[in-house]
């Protein structure tokens, strides 16, 4: 027989009930700040202005999946959206980030925001090659989907002393995914590098994405795959299980064991990546792909006072940045105003 309540509203051995609202609340709190360093978990938009090509709307696919797990991979976009509706939609997601793509009648250009008050960063997109065309150039291409569940972590080289407005773009990359703590992070959940390379003498950025690869020092990649995949494999043509080991061309030139790339684990990676054992970092191209020149920094999101013009397109910049919106973007339809 079950035991009355000791009283009105209480349960027995339980505290007060919390309501569902305040505890939805709660949890979406949680999931906005990392566990570990307490910190604000930045989050991302990858959407579109104006109509693309469809090689540009691969790229902006690819972008997301750049920017996973803290990204909508399956944003939904309409003609009617305008950059209002995405930023009243960020504050409640928690989106920090925004990066926007658009096909004015030059070149692509790509926007780097923070929201809902900026800065921006606007780069013209010189070259570009998406991943599904790195891929079709490798002759083994690894891109497992795995790797997709860690944010990618950053590396930043060539914008030493370059001063402002890189100072503050140098910042925004850096804030753009999680802060990673070298004392506390899993050496598994480091899977992909974001490599952000200044050239001084051309004075472009160069946009890579790698995963990375650890290979046990002095083991075979037949022995890897054995390892690995856990089947057993096909033995038939061979006299010997002892053939399959020592048999010719089991790996590339390629493969061959580098000193400057061997590191000591400091803790077990996986089966093969043991902390007992030397193991070889490689890095492989997953895409995209890009080659980026800063053409115009404004205070604003998408707007206010323009901080760097680009020197031959300093005639046409005017002293906001909403006057030139058009040209920028190259859109038929022009958006709301914040």
């Amino acid at each position: 027989m079950r035991q009355p309540r000791s009283g009105p509203g209480k349960r027995r051995g339980r505290g007060p009930r919390i309501p569902a609202t305040t505890l939805r609340k709660q949890q979406a709190a949680l999931a906005n700040v990392d566990q570990i360093t307490g910190a604000k978990i930045p989050k991302s938009f990858v959407f579109s202005r104006g109509k693309l090509p469809s090689t540009l709307r691969h790229l902006q696919q690819d972008l997301r999946k750049v920017m996973l797990p803290y990204t909508a991979l399956n944003l939904k976009e309409k003609k009617r959206n305008n950059l209002k509706d995405f930023v009243n939609v960020a504050g409640p997601l928690g989106v920090t980030h925004f990066l926007i793509l658009s096909n004015p009648k030059s070149l692509p250009h790509l926007r780097f925001s923070k929201s809902p008050q900026g800065p921006t960063f606007t780069f013209q997109i010189e070259e570009y090659a998406l991943a599904a065309d790195i891929a079709n150039s490798q002759k083994r291409p690894r891109c497992p989907p795995g790797i997709f569940k860690n944010s990618p972590l950053v590396v930043l080289s060539g914008f030493s002393g370059l001063g402002n407005p890189f100072e503050s773009l140098v910042e925004y990359f850096q804030h753009m995914v999680p802060a990673v703590d070298p004392s506390t992070v899993k050496l598994a959940a480091c899977q992909r590098i974001l490599l952000l390379k200044y050239d001084k003498e051309k004075e472009v950025i160069d946009f890579r994405h790698y995963s990375i690869k650890l290979q046990p020092v002095g083991v075979s990649r037949r022995i890897r795959k054995l390892m690995q995949n856990n089947q057993v494999p096909d033995l038939r043509d061979l006299k010997d299980v002892s053939d399959y080991v020592t048999k010719a061309g089991y790996g590339s030139e390629s493969e061959a064991d580098d000193e400057a790339a061997m590191v000591s684990l400091p803790s077990d990676v996986d089966k093969l990546n043991q902390a007992s054992r030397k193991s070889a970092v490689r890095l492989q191209e997953i895409g995209p792909r890009m080659t980026m020149r800063l053409v115009k920094v404004e205070s604003g999101l998408c707007s206010g006072d323009v901080l760097y013009p680009w020197p031959v397109a300093k005639k046409s910049v005017g002293k906001k940045g909403k006057g030139t919106e058009e040209e920028i973007e190259g859109q038929e339809e022009t958006e709301d105003e914040l």
